[in-house]
């Protein structure tokens, strides 16, 4: 695998699989000659959002006049298009795109929008469009910001200028607030189904043996793009080594040890461990509770194991607490630094623990 993601960023990627409901009500829109002034379009990351905000931009910008438009509700347009390339460049006029930046006293990226990344967009907005037609600012993402950056946001929202358009990509609504909501039309996207997933993953990484693939796609759980994010950090491998420590009966010392300093060499490592850890113990949580055969839910051989231990030890609330727990050690992890190999033990001694007899 290399560092290249084979991935086409959103602004660049002239294809979307599995939204067609989403791009009708958009061209339908058009067609009415009522467009809403914002969109937030809702869903789990990774599922194509941002890609289609970029697409609503691109036809936004071409006038609504690009091949297919009128013709039929997708919004496919030639990436050798005028409009495209320049979108797919960031040289496009009336586009603004906020998204998070990094911090200019560090020079590392921020964990949150700021205010300063909205306060241009009034301005920008307000300006006459370079081409006359339609001035369009992207979000990405807007459950991101922190509360100064919203506060700006609202105001824009609460009186848009006209021929403007705010496209605005939500992985998770409740952390926005109502007001901003309430302001926008809402488009909620799905998760792909396996086999859109599947056949993303035989596209742009052709290079993957059937069992990682169909492993990827379960790990994915309806997200190309997560399907991809896993690929490329090696998530595949470190998700087998985690469960085969966790499935270990009693101490599983050594093997621990040797998962723990892997996953404390590289800050992506270690994020994609600790994303593993917690979205394996709410999947044990669930199928526990559900009861029943576990060796038909593995994913990678071995894991009915693991889950059967959390299953036997009983009490389902102590896990439910351990994932609260973990998820929030992992999050002052983040923020303040902490020793990422003591950080991934702890994690695990507490799992070790629960499932205990």
């Amino acid at each position: 695998m290399t560092d290249e993601t084979p991935w086409p960023e959103p602004r660049k990627n002239p294809e979307l699989i599995g939204h067609e409901a989403a791009e009708c009500a958009f061209a339908d829109s058009l067609r009415s000659g009522r467009l809403p002034h914002a969109w937030l379009m809702c869903g789990p990351e990774g599922i194509g959002k941002a890609t289609l905000a970029f697409r609503f931009a691109r036809f936004l910008l071409a006038g609504g006049t690009a091949p297919g438009l009128f013709g039929a509700d997708n919004l496919d347009m030639d990436a050798e298009h005028p409009v495209f390339r320049r979108v797919a460049a960031g040289g496009h006029a009336d586009l603004m795109t906020v998204e998070i930046s990094p911090d200019p006293k560090t020079g590392k990226m921020r964990t949150e929008i700021v205010v300063d990344d909205v306060r241009s967009v009034n301005e920008f907005l307000h300006m006459t469009p370079a081409e006359g037609g339609y001035r369009v600012v992207v979000v990405d993402a807007v459950d991101r910001m922190n509360r100064n950056a919203a506060n700006a946001l609202l105001k824009i929202l609460e009186e848009p200028p006209s021929q403007a358009v705010l496209l605005l990509v939500c992985h998770a609504p409740g952390r926005v607030v109502a007001t901003i909501r309430s302001r926008c039309r809402k488009l909620v996207l799905r998760p792909l189904a396996d086999a859109e997933v599947g056949q993303l993953l035989s596209r742009f990484l052709p290079e993957l043996e059937d069992r990682d693939r169909a492993a990827l796609v379960k790990l994915a759980e309806g997200s190309p793009g997560r399907a991809l994010a896993l690929a490329q950090a090696g998530g595949l491998e470190l998700y087998r080594e985690m469960v085969d420590v966790i499935a270990a009966a009693g101490s599983p010392g050594a093997a621990l040890q040797k998962f723990c300093e892997r996953s404390a060499r590289a800050e992506e490592g270690f994020r994609t461990v600790t994303q593993l850890f917690l979205w394996w113990l709410a999947r044990a949580i669930r199928l526990s509770a559900r009861g029943g055969d576990f060796a038909g839910d593995e994913i990678v051989a071995g894991e009915g194991a693991a889950l059967a231990r959390v299953a036997r030890a009983g009490g389902l609330d102590r896990f439910v607490e351990l994932w609260e727990k973990a998820g929030r050690l992992f999050a002052r992890a983040e923020s303040v630094n902490l020793d990422r190999k003591q950080v991934v033990m702890s994690a695990f001694v507490a799992l070790e623990n629960a499932a205990a007899p």
